[in-house]
């Protein structure tokens, strides 16, 4: 099982603050403006965000024709249904619940996988999937009669987690010869062109100018999300096995539970301390060095060095 580098390490710490704060931050926004047009708006102020780094770094915007359709399906994966389907979820579901039911992603991905790309998982990889499986259902407790009353809050969040999970997958299979910086944002416009005309026939009448309690969430998303966090995670999804990569993000609804609490006031219980030490396994399993790996790199035995 591949191991993280010291910049994969970096952006996954990152990456685990900037998206772990935002369960929170998303609900205050969605609380405050329909949320297919907070979604757009969103999406669509992160996208010149994007197109400064891009020319900033001399990054060509060009991909070539014959990944068109490619790179379409990636965005509809990965981008589109995932952001649509889980800003709608959000309405209906608490910040917390909502983190937790979305990072249910890496037991989709474990399985799509296995269904659908024959991948082979070790012993240890199995232990991971089975670690994160059981940290959210300790984590989603004191939760089942709650989400039992809201069919459809659920029924978006894991089908959007599922769509997600097949995403990574067709992400790390990718051939397309383009940075995936430009990958980033030809997605992130794809996913402004729905989610913006979702916002026109549906939420048209409510529109409004965002209050300032959805300023704030507006501007954390434009910038941190999808001006960073989407790249990030891309290139995470790019650069490891889904497996490793789908389970090095389980901190995160962990940490959405921990800012849902401090914020809004949510109980802790023994089960989310269980849950935290499960997840530390299904990270470990995956992303820790092997003794083969340890052995390569020299970082045990040190009579082979001499």
């Amino acid at each position: 099982m591949q191991s993280l580098s010291r910049q994969q390490l970096a952006t996954l710490v990152a990456l685990t603050l900037v998206w772990g704060i935002n369960w929170p931050v998303m609900k205050l926004g969605v609380s405050n403006f329909p949320a297919l047009s907070f979604r757009a708006v969103t999406v669509l102020l992160g996208l010149p965000v994007l197109a400064l780094v891009l020319v900033a770094l001399k990054v060509p915007f060009r991909v070539p024709r014959r990944h068109w359709g490619e790179l379409f399906w990636l965005a509809l994966t990965n981008m589109v249904v995932w952001n649509i389907c889980m800003i709608l979820a959000l309405r209906t579901l608490t910040s917390g619940r909502a983190a937790i039911l979305a990072y249910t992603m890496p037991i989709f991905s474990a399985l799509i996988g296995a269904a659908l790309f024959r991948a082979r998982l070790g012993p240890r990889g199995w232990l991971g999937v089975g670690a994160a499986a059981l940290g959210v259902t300790l984590l989603l407790w004191h939760e089942f009669t709650v989400l039992a009353g809201r069919p459809l809050g659920v029924a978006l969040a894991l089908f959007s987690a599922a769509v997600w999970a097949l995403g990574t997958h067709m992400m790390r299979r990718s051939r397309i010869e383009a940075d995936t910086l430009t990958l980033s944002f030809w997605m992130t416009a794809l996913a402004a062109v729905v989610a913006g005309g979702l916002a026109l026939v549906f939420e048209r009448a409510q529109w409004q100018l965002p209050p300032q309690a959805a300023w704030g969430a507006i501007a954390y998303n434009a910038l941190l999300i999808f001006g960073f966090s989407q790249t990030a995670w891309l290139s995470l999804a790019r650069g490891l096995p889904p497996i490793a990569s789908t389970l090095s993000v389980m901190f995160i609804p962990v940490l959405g539970v921990l800012v849902g609490a401090v914020w809004l006031g949510e109980v802790l219980h023994w089960q989310d301390a269980a849950a935290v030490i499960l997840m530390v396994v299904a990270i470990a399993s995956v992303l820790w060095p092997s003794r083969g790996q340890q052995l390569a790199t020299g970082a045990v035995a040190p009579r082979a060095r001499r």
